[in-house]
């Protein structure tokens, strides 16, 4: 049996789902003395989400979390399909991609804890940040080799993007 190449399947990738806590963040929380729960985002990663909307690519936020600054920061990059207090992710998932016509096949999930796994293990490209909990390295079919919140989110949409031939096109090298 001919072994198949992971990188083989960024290739028919158009959507990407991302958890937040642990994948667009390092996972942890500065509780602020109003209770805010304050988190890190990395703007590299932003950049890159901006960039894969603009190149047509479908962008999902499904998170446990509730914080309204997160949603607020995820929405100035252009994010409309973000889901925050999700209860379950699989469920989330389904029916979105049901609704939009999505194929599981054309879709990259990137998660980094329990929560995450039913939902990965549904689609085409589970992946994960390199600090992941065990229990999801194991279901990945790439780890990224960076952390969460520190260029992981970047690293799975420019592997996209390249082997699409749609990274530094004319369309992409303005600033966003």
């Amino acid at each position: 049996m001919k072994k198949v190449n992971v990188l083989d399947h960024f290739k028919q990738i158009t959507t990407f789902v991302f958890d937040v806590d642990g994948v667009l963040t390092d996972g942890s929380l500065i509780i602020m003395p109003n209770g805010v729960m304050a988190r890190n985002m990395n703007t590299k990663d932003g950049y890159v989400l901006q960039l894969a909307i603009k190149q047509g690519y479908n962008i999902i936020i499904i998170s446990g979390g509730n914080s309204p600054e997160v949603e607020f920061r995820l929405q100035t990059l252009g994010i409309k399909d973000i889901y925050m207090k999700a209860e379950n992710k699989l469920q989330i998932l389904n029916t979105h991609l049901s609704k939009q016509n999505i194929s599981s096949e054309n879709v990259l999930f990137m998660g980094d804890d329990v929560p995450d796994i039913e939902a990965m293990r549904s689609i085409h490209l589970p992946t994960c940040p390199a600090d992941a909990t065990q229990d999801v390295l194991e279901i990945a079919e790439y780890v990224s080799p960076y952390p969460g919140g520190r260029g992981c989110v970047r690293d799975v949409i420019e592997k996209v993007m390249k082997l699409q031939n749609k990274w530094m096109t004319n369309t992409n090298t303005q600033s966003i």
